[in-house]
């Protein structure tokens, strides 16, 4: 049977040079679809076509971009169950996850059609001191130009859309790199936004290799870099940016303290949620449990009792959980890890074994700070258990980390709360739920190694334009 095929975007059209890209089912590991990759050429004129846009795009009133959006809205959730299928065959996501994350791209993309006509400025009183008493001043936010995006494999839909959907709520034009291993979901978005009217070069969806993607970072005409994925790809990108604008959404290895008042059950069903979802390809997946040594025997026994329930399989089948890792070498170097771990004193508590590309999800305890489980982003199925006794040293448990995201706190203490508020290095604490847990409109993004800037729309709407100032003078 022929494999279906999709055309990168360049300019807002689509174009088929080649079918030189193979993107597999991550479970069974077989070809899938075949898509069109870019080559420097092809990036070079889609930059070009972007920077020839700036002036269209910016010029487009709220209610022209807003009206985009709402297209992008209303077709995305008439082709909900195409977009759920191809996420779960090329990312390899549980169905019912797949489904979660177009319900995601849905919101994310309301949200932006919302906060289009919502670019607020605001008047500056001026007469502070008598030389400026017949000033007045204003400013207002203008799209900061030509922007470039790289996205992630482990959200192809949702983590895109968080690049696409503001930039088009405040009119920049775009050029998209998305993940290799997973660019189908991009290429629907640019299916999508081709039936709107924007201007010419308003957007390209260009899949390519990495080495091929330098273009994206180096290129002086784009005023913006806003990159998803690892650290060490993140910091080495912003090195070589120029004097562009970057924004970095990173790694982490998220910590969650379960306290002493803290519901064993309702802690339990949270965190296997938060360890294991998708396979813990997630930043903000649970990595390191720290639980009070008053509860840690049951909250041990309950989780890796959960956890065995978990059911293991084909994503495309309802009810399975756990689904593949993105790659056979990510399960292999994941292996190795838990490996690593366990002939360093580590005790492993349940899972841990692999099939492919497949990991039963593992539960470690007394995993040394020096080994990369404790101190590096696992991205994959394990979680590792510390008991403690001083909230204060759990606290600093937590910030012991070169990352910094977000964190859990299972307490109803109020002052303990705000304690870790105030403590913790992360970009955000989430009181009484898992680090896991982000909703499509808040403020995300991390400190230390975990980035730079700030996601959800309307933070991305300020991180992608310039503030800029009129002054009158009243004579």
């Amino acid at each position: 049977m022929a494999l279906k095929e999709y055309p990168y975007y360049l300019a807002n059209e689509p174009r088929k040079p080649n079918t030189d890209l193979v993107v597999t089912d991550k479970f069974s590991g077989e070809p899938a679809y075949k898509v069109a990759r870019a080559d420097a050429a092809a990036i070079d004129e889609a930059i070009g076509a972007a920077v020839e846009a700036r002036e269209a795009m910016a010029a487009l009133k709220a209610y022209q971009r807003q009206d985009v959006l709402y297209h992008c809205v209303r077709r995305f959730e008439e082709r909900a169950d195409e977009l759920a299928l191809s996420l779960c065959i090329e990312a390899g996501k549980p169905i019912a996850d797949s489904r979660g994350e177009v319900t995601r791209l849905i919101d994310t993309f309301q949200i932006a059609a919302e906060e289009s006509v919502r670019i607020h400025g605001q008047v500056l009183p001026l007469d502070i001191t008598p030389r400026a008493a017949n000033y007045t001043g204003m400013w207002k936010r203008v799209p900061i130009g030509p922007c470039s995006f790289i996205s992630p494999f482990n959200f192809p839909l949702n983590l895109a859309a968080h690049k696409v959907a503001p930039a088009l709520a405040v009119g920049n034009p775009f050029v998209l790199k998305p993940a290799s291993m997973t660019p189908v979901g991009a290429l629907i978005i640019g299916e999508v936004l081709a039936e709107t009217d924007l201007p010419q070069g308003a957007f390209s969806i260009l899949p390519c290799s990495r080495d091929g993607a330098g273009q994206f970072t180096t290129d002086e005409r784009l005023k913006l870099l806003s990159f998803t994925g690892s650290p060490e790809v993140g910091w080495d990108l912003k090195a070589k940016a120029g004097k562009k604008k970057v924004v970095l959404e990173l790694g982490g290895n998220a910590g969650v303290i379960i306290d002493e008042d803290a519901d064993i059950e309702d802690a339990v069903s949270r965190v296997v949620i938060g360890a294991f979802y998708q396979s813990g390809q997630s930043c903000i997946s649970v990595q390191r449990i720290f639980v009070h040594v008053s509860l840690y025997d049951r909250f041990k026994d309950r989780l890796i009792e959960e956890t065995g329930k978990l059911k293991m399989g084909d994503p495309k089948e309802e009810g399975n959980f756990i689904g593949p890792m993105i790659a056979e070498s990510e399960a292999e170097r994941l292996e190795q890890w838990i490996t690593s771990a366990t002939h360093a004193g580590a005790r492993l508590l349940c899972g841990g074994a692999r099939n492919g590309s497949m990991v039963s999800p593992a539960i470690l305890e007394g995993v040394p700070d020096d080994e990369p489980l404790s101190c590096r982003e696992a991205f994959g199925p394990v979680a590792i258990l510390e008991p403690f006794t001083d909230f204060d040293a759990a606290l600093d448990r937590v910030n012991d980390s070169r990352y910094g995201l977000q964190a859990g706190i299972f307490t109803r203490d109020l002052y303990k709360a705000n304690h870790a508020w105030d403590k913790l290095e992360v970009g955000g604490v989430v009181i009484g739920d898992i680090p896991s847990w982000r909703v499509d409109h808040m403020p995300y993004g991390g400190v230390k190694d975990s980035g730079l800037g700030r996601e959800g729309i309307r933070y991305s709407m300020e991180e992608m334009t310039e503030m800029r100032l009129m002054v009158v003078r009243t004579p």
